[in-house]
């Protein structure tokens, strides 16, 4: 008998919907891929609409709602926090205490309403589960490991800001934590803000800003902003953050520290955002290798889980596989709030006796990531025919060298295949394409395509089993989570970037694929094999032999050579003492 399980991640940002049967995840969404919004916080009813439909049943069929927060620990938060700021912030207590009253504190009677209202049958009790332990479920138990250590780092939910967990079967044991208001979030977003981009949103951007930059504020922020400790534990200098007494990041103290007035959005970049973002970026490194070691320590396991949305920081999680010790490193591709709503799921499913049968096969739970919608040939045929839009249809066996045709050709190519995927990165389902070979492929895509800023790099994906010729990866990356090195046989010899600085880099090539290669000789890689997702797989396998035959051509008229080397650098020597709160409680 087939038992379902309905996750909801709402009210906050991210809002997401998650299915699961049995324990499986059969569907996945986030609200703003039918809304439209970005980071879209209202209740998901369409992505609700959408899992129910992909597994064929109602309301009526669910066995159980699990909302991936519990509004009464952050509610006693929320006003602790405003009743120490007092009477700073007082004009923030008024604004936000009424819906804390009449509606965030009534999470689940909330979502009971809100499911009763899409008139689907009947709708469960909803059930509310800690903040940091939905993180640490959607990563453990969809994890292709019977036992590992977890690590969940984000701003704030609870009380808890950074947890370690042991997970083991199909239960976790909670080891550690750090709690508010001492969190790497906050720092990494304080600085996000500090720089003129969106908090919640652009700290993607500070990260691939941060490679042009040079870590010349690293020990103001040790020195000045936080205490971080041998095993990774960390307490911030409060006094320079204004986030508990109003609804700014930074202040004036901030100012005084950091050589000047916060970045208006939209305003040229300078060296000194450069430097700032490869400043905070230096740390936030520093302190997660540190955690992560101690997550192994504390569990001694020899595998590690993260989760939270300071897990979608893919530089600092090349740094992890490369140095924390661990034989192996799984990222929930789905790391921040929307995966909440699939880890209160499979909690919810494994306390009512799920099991993990994707163990047996040493695969993960996440089928690619692609859990979302879906749509058939003929939805898409429709589509065109009513807007008009011309097309030519040509069939699953001849797509694949078509397209790799046209990325041999230099064109750009939107590929849209299959299901959608679950988490904020395209992994070749709803993907924008093009050929890392070409050098100013990385410029026209930003700039006449996604209309963002030019120094954002680009992701590559390559087969799984050409990664390491391509990349200095130490294990597969299927959900474009870790940033590698680009291998030394595919760097450019000579390369002279002297009297360049900031933006300028960007127009020096280092590889054999410059369009996926940043300053500073790395990329966010994907690797792909033929199980979670073939068509992409086919089309990779097809412009793979299409580049190899170009070469061999080309080597038959030029016989080209080339030479590279590489640089690496020391991880800095860590600090004595400890933050960190161990813990006895069990949750599963």
């Amino acid at each position: 008998m087939t038992e379902l399980v309905l996750g909801i991640s709402a009210f906050y940002h991210d809002s997401a919907a998650a299915l699961v049967a049995n324990g499986v995840p059969i569907a996945a969404a986030q609200e703003e891929r039918f809304s439209r919004r970005r980071h879209d916080p209202a209740f998901p009813e369409q992505a609700v609409r959408y899992c129910l439909r992909e597994a064929g049943v109602g309301l009526g069929d669910v066995e159980a709602v699990a909302h991936y927060e519990d509004p009464v620990p952050k509610f006693q938060r929320v006003m602790a926090t405003y009743v120490g700021a007092a009477p700073r912030g007082y004009q923030v207590f008024r604004d936000t205490l009424p819906d804390w009253l009449f509606s965030k504190r009534k999470v689940a009677a909330e979502a009971h309403d809100r499911l009763s209202d899409l008139n689907l049958g009947r709708v469960p009790e909803a059930q509310c589960r800690p903040h940091h332990e939905s993180h640490a479920m959607s990563a453990f138990l969809a994890s292709p490991f019977e036992s590992a250590a977890v690590l969940c780092v984000d701003g704030v939910g609870h009380w808890a800001t950074t947890t370690i967990w042991h997970g083991r079967g199909t239960s976790l044991r909670n080891v550690a934590e750090i709690r508010f208001p001492h969190f790497l979030g906050l720092l990494y977003s304080a600085f996000t803000y500090f720089c003129g981009f969106k908090v919640d949103s652009g700290e993607y951007k500070l990260m691939g800003l941060a490679p042009y930059g040079r870590p010349r504020y690293a020990d103001v922020i040790r020195d000045k902003l936080i205490d971080v400790k041998s095993d990774g534990s960390f307490r911030l200098n409060l006094r320079h953050f204004e986030f508990l007494r109003g609804q700014l990041m930074t202040g004036r103290a901030f100012e005084k520290l950091f050589d000047g007035p916060r970045r208006v959005p939209e305003s040229p970049l300078t060296e000194r955002q450069f430097d700032l973002a490869a400043s905070v970026q230096k740390v936030l490194e520093e302190v997660l290798v540190r955690l992560a070691r101690t997550s192994g320590e504390l569990t001694g396991e020899s595998t590690l889980c993260l989760a939270g949305g300071v897990a979608l920081n893919c530089v600092a999680n090349g740094r992890i596989a490369r140095e924390a010790g661990f034989d192996e490193l799984w990222i929930q591709p789905a790391a921040g709030d929307a995966g909440g709503a699939l880890g209160a799921a499979m909690a919810v499913a494994m306390e009512r006796g799920a099991t993990r049968p994707w163990l047996d096969d040493g695969q993960n739970a996440m089928s690619g990531s692609l859990l979302g919608p879906s749509f058939s040939d003929e939805d898409i045929g429709s589509y065109l025919d009513g807007q008009a839009i011309p097309y030519e249809y040509v069939g699953p066996e001849g797509i694949a060298e078509r397209v790799a045709e046209a990325l041999a050709d230099k064109k750009i190519v939107g590929w849209f295949h299959g299901r959608m995927e679950f988490g904020p990165r395209a992994l070749g389902a709803r993907s924008i394409l093009g050929d890392p070979r070409d050098p100013g492929m990385q410029t026209a895509m930003n700039l006449k395509i996604k209309f963002g800023e030019s120094f954002r790099p680009f992701a590559p994906s390559v087969l799984a089993d050409e990664a390491k010729d391509y990349f200095d990866l130490t294990q597969a990356s299927p959900y474009m989570l870790m940033v590698s090195k680009i291998a030394d046989a595919q760097q450019l010899g000579g390369v002279d970037t002297a009297g360049l600085t900031g933006l300028d880099l960007l127009r020096v090539p280092r590889s054999t694929i410059p369009a996926v290669t940043h300053v500073d000789c790395s990329a966010r890689v994907q690797t792909v094999d033929g199980t979670a997702n073939p068509p992409f797989h086919r089309l990779l396998t097809a412009f793979r032999e299409l580049r190899y035959n170009t070469r061999r051509q080309h080597r038959h008229l030029s016989g080209h050579a080339e030479r590279a080397h590489r640089h690496r650098r020391q991880p800095r020597r860590p600090r004595s003492g400890s933050h960190l709160d161990r813990r006895r409680s069990t949750a599963s």
